[in-house]
C-alpha cells in the first residue's frame, strides 16, 4: 500500500483524487489537506506521495515542503516557469534523498497522445498553432497543457531546422494569441467547457488537426494514480506524463 495525501482536496480536481485514492486497491488516503489547513497535517501523516491540485500562487511552496519533509510529489497544478521548475530541480539536488517530483501539465491520456502526436507531427508542416479550450473559473490562460504542447512542438522543429510559421501581420497583433517558442497558443473560455485541446497543423493545400476533449474530470484519475505509482521509483524532478508512459 502506499500511502498518500492529497493537497487541495475540497477543490473540483481534489475530490475526484480522493475518491480515485480511497478507491484503488494498493493507495490509501492518510490526508486531505484544503486552503488554510495546517501543512503539518501532512507532515505527521506517514505519506509517502504526496498529490498538488491547488492553485499557481502556492503549488511551488507546496512542492518545497514536500522535499523538506521526503514526501514524494505528484503536481497537476499549472502555472510552472521555467525558473520554478529549475528551484524544484536545485532543491531535489541539494536535497539528496532520492525524493521524486512529477509535473504533469495534463494528466488525460488522450491529452498526452495528442501532444506526443503534435510533437512528432510538427516538422512535416509549415504551420502550427494551438487553441485551447477551457471553463470560465479556470485562473491560468493559456494552460499549462497548451504551453507544454507548443514548447514541445517548437522544440522539434528547431531540431528539424523547420522555421517559424509564417505569419504577415503587422496590426492587432494581440489577437494572434500567446507566442510559446513561436508557436501561437490561443485560450477560450466559455461555460459547458471542461478541457479541451486541438493543434493545427498546415501546408499549402492540406492540413491536419488533432484534437483531444475531455469531457468529465474523472478522465484524468488513471493518469493521477499512473504518476502516485511510478514516482516513488523515479528521484529527481519528471516533467510530463509521457516521461512515464511507455509511448515507444
Amino acid at each position: 500500500m502506499i500511502k498518500v495525501a492529497v493537497l487541495g482536496a475540497q477543490g473540483r480536481m481534489g475530490k475526484n483524487v480522493c475518491q480515485a485514492i480511497e478507491s484503488a486497491p494498493d493507495l490509501e488516503l492518510v490526508a486531505s489537506l484544503d486552503a488554510g489547513e495546517d501543512f503539518g497535517i501532512v507532515a505527521s501523516s506517514g505519506a509517502e506521495v504526496a498529490v498538488d491540485f491547488t492553485v499557481p500562487s502556492v503549488t511551488e511552496g507546496n512542492v518545497h515542503k514536500l522535499i523538506d519533509a521526503g514526501i514524494h510529489a505528484v503536481v497537476g497544478t499549472t502555472g510552472w516557469t521555467d525558473e520554478s521548475r529549475a528551484r524544484v530541480r536545485t532543491h531535489l539536488a541539494e536535497d539528496g534523498r532520492g525524493t521524486g517530483v512529477l509535473i504533469a501539465p495534463n494528466f488525460g491520456l488522450s491529452a498526452v497522445l495528442a501532444m506526443t502526436f503534435a510533437a512528432k507531427a510538427a516538422k512535416f508542416f509549415e504551420s502550427v498553432e494551438v487553441i485551447e479550450l477551457h471553463h470560465p473559473d479556470k485562473v491560468d490562460a493559456p494552460s499549462g497543457t497548451a504551453r507544454h504542447t507548443a514548447a514541445a512542438i517548437a522544440k522539434a522543429r528547431s531540431e528539424a531546422g523547420v522555421q517559424v510559421s509564417p505569419d504577415a501581420t503587422t496590426e492587432g497583433f494581440e489577437a494572434r494569441g500567446m507566442d510559446v517558442d513561436g508557436v501561437r497558443v490561443h485560450a477560450v473560455r466559455l461555460r459547458g467547457l471542461v478541457a479541451h485541446e486541438e493543434i493545427l497543423l498546415g501546408n499549402t493545400g492540406e492540413q491536419l488537426s488533432i484534437r483531444q476533449d475531455s469531457f468529465d474530470r474523472v478522465s484524468f484519475m488513471p493518469g493521477v494514480l499512473l504518476g502516485v505509482r511510478e514516482i516513488v521509483s523515479r528521484p529527481g524532478l519528471t516533467v510530463g506524463l509521457e516521461n512515464i508512459i511507455d509511448l515507444g
